[in-house]
């Protein structure tokens, strides 16, 4: 399959440089403290933030500050694969276990748990859909709800990923670009102030020489992404204060 043509496009119809289309929402669930939809092209993720609470487990809890808890999980008809997968397959259970483990490392520095000692904050990620891109989503969606329920955070966490196809980077892997054992794939997380990088991650190999190339683009993507959730966020917040001032 030809995933870049001659003209430049890929087999979505984006440009090297385009993000897929995104649609994006906090404040989609009644009975959350903080939620969020996010949808990346055809990859949809709901993310819901219980907290700060009472810990479920008192061996959990922090005397100075909150514990942060992430739980992931996939839908079944969320690709078009129906048969049971083992735990050794794209989502068995130790991948699963990783992806939520990798966006808890991700948020630790960010979320000011301090300001909510002896509490905890559950964060709660429910893949709908995957076309690729899923760690990336769910940390976009994770941002939305955490700024939805209130929490102390010191920046937005805004993810996206690059990767290299023909000897051009390109932005924002789908799902078949990602199985492609040709194509390179680095997933960027960054606070946008400070441009620090909390996650990087690397699911092939890629020449160090194409590295530099890759992770601008990566970080350009997350500033366009930046903007997109801040307009979101900017959005729901007037729509609240018509509400409730109406």
């Amino acid at each position: 399959m030809e995933l870049l043509s001659p003209e430049g496009l890929r087999i979505d119809g984006r440009r090297a440089n385009e993000l897929r289309r995104i649609t994006c929402k906090p404040s989609v669930l009644k009975n959350a403290d903080g939620s969020a939809y996010f949808e990346q092209g055809n990859t949809k993720v709901l993310a819901a933030v219980y907290g700060p609470r009472q810990p479920q487990l008192k061996s959990q809890t922090a005397h100075d500050r909150a514990v942060i808890r992430v739980e992931f999980n996939v839908a079944p008809f969320s690709s078009s694969e129906r048969k049971k997968r083992s735990r050794f397959e794209k989502y068995g259970n130790l991948r699963i276990l990783e992806i939520a483990t990798s966006i808890k490392q991700t948020f630790e520095p960010v979320i000011i748990s301090t300001v909510y000692p002896r509490s905890e904050i559950a964060i709660y990620l429910h893949l709908l859909q995957d076309d690729g891109g899923n760690i990336q989503t769910c940390i976009n969606a994770a941002t939305l709800a955490l700024i939805d329920a209130g929490i102390a955070m010191t920046d937005y966490v805004c993810a996206c990923s690059a990767g290299y196809i023909d000897e051009t980077p390109v932005l924002d892997l789908n799902h078949i670009e990602e199985s492609s054992y040709e194509t390179p794939d680095l997933t960027m997380a960054v606070m946008p102030r400070s441009e620090k990088i909390l996650l990087l991650q690397m699911e092939s190999r890629l020449q160090i020489g194409r590295l530099e190339d890759t992770l601008a683009l990566a970080k350009a993507g997350c500033g366009q992404i930046h903007e997109l959730m801040d307009k979101a966020v900017r959005d729901n917040t007037l729509d609240l204060v018509h509400k409730y001032t109406n």
